[in-house]
């Protein structure tokens, strides 16, 4: 059985980090691309960030960039999150996604290409 859980959110302070996880079982998560989605309340899931199966590039939303981080680890068949200097706007619950098809490659933040989804992680930022 594909089964995606995502771990380690929870609440931080404004300017603090957190790493989140995306577990895979059922499947080998390198071999598929994989987008970090969140959702706060009232708002649209959005995508936050993506590494593709082919080269490992990795893509980030503008208002990530250069505070959050993904990547793999392949021997724990886990992808990563690390999101540092967080602000109160990044509350949300964050979402991994598993694309079996590549199709992601020109359209990472297209939720409707993703296969599986894990169950979420809320982040909560505030003081």
């Amino acid at each position: 059985q594909v089964q995606l859980v995502e771990s380690g959110g929870g609440l931080v302070q404004p300017g603090g980090s957190l790493r989140l996880s995306c577990d895979a079982s059922g499947f080998t998560l390198y071999a598929y691309a994989i987008g970090w989605f969140r959702q706060a309340p009232g708002k649209e899931r959005e995508g936050v960030s993506y590494i593709s199966s082919s080269d490992g590039s990795t893509s980030y939303a503008d208002s990530v960039k250069g505070r959050f981080t993904i990547s793999r680890d392949n021997a724990k068949n886990t992808v990563y999150l690390q999101m540092n200097s967080l602000k109160p706007e990044d509350a949300a619950v964050y979402y991994c996604a598993a694309d079996t098809t590549g199709l992601t490659i020109a359209t990472p933040w297209a939720l409707y290409l993703y296969d599986y989804w894990g169950q979420g992680t809320q982040v909560t930022v505030s003081s």
